[in-house]
């Protein structure tokens, strides 16, 4: 699976932005999506998932309450809504598709990353 991340910039804190992953080369629905951040100087870091068994979301507790993960399979997507942004979700993200249905942490394909950086 070919995975590519978009939406990403700069952001004042207290803003929005709206992260969104295309995949191509194979279906998405049988897959759990996630995504990873990775901080400068941090190791990368799962923060988001949901499953394609009922749609189960996950989130790391750094985000929960301000992001949201949706999925399309239709459209081949899935999105990450992330509101009320700070300096310390400055990082790269991505897209991910796990090793099995349900949200395991467990990565199998990666997306390039988008650079999210949270400034005043």
């Amino acid at each position: 699976v070919q995975l590519a991340e978009s939406g990403g910039g700069v952001v004042q804190p207290g803003g929005s932005l709206r992260l969104s992953c295309k995949a191509s080369g194979e279906n998405l629905d049988h897959y759990a999506l996630a995504w990873f951040r990775q901080a400068p100087g941090k190791e990368r870091l799962g923060i988001s998932c949901i499953s394609n068994v009922d749609g189960i979301t996950v989130y790391d507790d750094s985000v929960r309450g301000r992001f949201t993960i949706s999925r399309d399979d239709d459209k081949n997507t899935v999105s990450l809504q992330m509101n009320n942004l700070s300096p310390e979700d400055t990082a790269v993200y991505y897209c991910v598709t796990e090793v099995a249905a349900y949200c395991s942490g467990v990565a199998l394909d990666w997306g390039q990353g988008t650079q999210v950086t949270v400034s005043s």
